[in-house]
């Protein structure tokens, strides 16, 4: 998920171990396994009720789950991820035809609930980004890249979609009372080049812009509510692999999410 993320060259020491962690990991793999044996990342959800909206997720959600690494059986053969449509693997996990080195496609899963799914998003490896910027017109012969540098732009990627879901929750729990369950994620969309109003009022106070925004639409309980979320630099990127400053805030269109800021901005004044 999330592939619109700003991808910055950088350069920080690769952990020796996995450092993706999940929101509550009980034992085994993955994180949702219930009672069957082994890695069952390819569970089906159950399906919702016939008053509940369905929502429709990216192409790419899939199958994201034939992609998630299992810590006990992650050596897994490459033909058990091939379409047996065409016994051909997605085209987005495909090498580019001048690729200067082998990039991995495990994908990790995400902390944020699908809306309408008992599955979670999950990121998207480093073959799919890389896939992904060669679309947008990045060229990779212009820039000194390494196999390190994107595992280190995954990381980053993964950490900044985390650190917003946990802004959002906490906006989310003024209204704990009404969605005790939690809002999950329906969609999301990158406006890079879409400045929000307050990013454009705190340019003409002379501050910076932020590099990147998104906008993502949760679920709350059946109500669908719109958070913008612009992405600051924050400097150096720590041994966490945060360097972002994130402005997250629900949207202004409708009383609710007005109701909400103008109460939070009043705790921050008075705190």
């Amino acid at each position: 998920m999330g592939l619109s993320a700003s991808t910055p060259a950088v350069a920080v020491q690769t952990p020796k171990a996995s450092d993706h962690q999940t929101a509550s990991p009980p034992s085994g793999c993955p994180m949702h396994e219930r009672k069957s044996q082994g890695c069952p990342v390819s569970e089906e959800p159950s399906s919702p009720t016939s008053d509940s909206k369905t929502y429709s997720v990216p192409a790419h959600q899939d199958r994201a789950y034939d992609y998630v690494e299992c810590p006990f059986t992650h050596a897994r053969a490459d033909k058990e991820n091939l379409d047996p449509s065409n016994l051909m693997p997605p085209p987005n996990q495909t090498p580019a035809p001048d690729q200067p080195f082998a990039l991995s496609t495990v994908r990790e899963e995400s902390s944020i609930p699908r809306a309408d799914s008992e599955k979670k998003w999950v990121y998207p490896s480093e073959q799919m980004f890389w896939n992904a910027m060669l679309r947008k017109g990045w060229k990779w012969k212009d820039e000194d890249i390494s196999q390190k540098d994107m595992y280190n732009i995954i990381k980053i990627h993964n950490q900044n979609n985390e650190q917003a879901w946990k802004e959002i929750l906490k906006w989310e729990a003024l209204h704990a009372a009404e969605c005790p369950c939690g809002p999950s994620l329906i969609r999301f969309g990158g406006k890079a080049k879409q400045y929000s109003p307050r990013a454009k009022i705190r340019s003409w106070m002379g501050y910076e812009l932020p590099f990147d925004r998104h906008d993502w639409i949760i679920n709350r309980c059946g109500t669908e509510v719109r958070y913008v979320i612009d992405y600051y630099d924050g400097g150096e990127v720590n041994e966490n692999y945060q360097f972002t400053i994130l402005d997250v805030r629900p949207a202004l269109d409708s009383l609710s999410a007005v109701w909400d800021r103008m109460k939070v901005a009043w705790w921050r004044w008075t705190s």
